[in-house]
């Protein structure tokens, strides 16, 4: 093992701490109480969400950079950002359908909006799950236009966050 390279603890520890990361996001997520009457709601709860996430984005890259680890802080961070993305459109849908019942073809409980935000993430699109209401094709529309963004603009972001701490250590990162 190289003196750059992280020890098989650390990387365990940035594992166990990846896990943990999602469970707690997941636990919050089903502990949302995200049933209720106002479609506003559904809009604060968006614009939030997304500001969050935007935050923890600036705030993990620049923990990459100074890592002592780059590459596992990266991991942490995609263990992070991209669950929370999907939570926040799971959440949003469920409260989407329950404010303006019909949206979807068929109620949405949390496990079911997430399992569809994961379908149309994935780009599986089963079709058992479908937006009916413009507002929810919107919606739909947005994430996968997001899906993109994130999966292109976070993974560059982070990989650039990684060569530059490697940088700044001293390390010849990987071409």
């Amino acid at each position: 093992m190289s003196p750059e390279s992280p020890s098989r603890r650390r990387v365990a520890l940035s594992i166990v701490r990846s896990i943990a990361t999602v469970v707690v996001l997941v636990v919050v997520y089903y502990a949302l109480p995200l049933r209720g009457e106002a479609e506003s709601g559904a809009l604060v709860l968006f614009i939030g969400g997304l500001v969050l996430l935007g935050v923890l984005i600036v705030w993990q890259l620049r923990a990459i950079v100074r890592a002592r680890h780059p590459v596992l802080r990266a991991v942490e961070a995609f263990a992070s950002a991209i669950p929370l993305y999907l939570l926040i459109f799971a959440s949003i849908y469920v409260r989407l359908e329950t404010a303006r019942p019909g949206a979807f073809s068929e109620t949405l409980t949390h496990t079911d909006g997430l399992y569809f935000t994961m379908t149309v993430f994935a780009t599986v699109g089963f079709g058992d799950i479908a937006p009916v209401t413009g507002p929810a094709r919107v919606l739909v529309t947005i994430q996968m236009v997001g899906n993109l963004l994130v999966l292109g603009l976070l993974g560059r972001s982070v990989l650039e966050a990684v060569r530059r701490g490697q940088t700044r250590q001293g390390r010849t990162p990987p071409a």
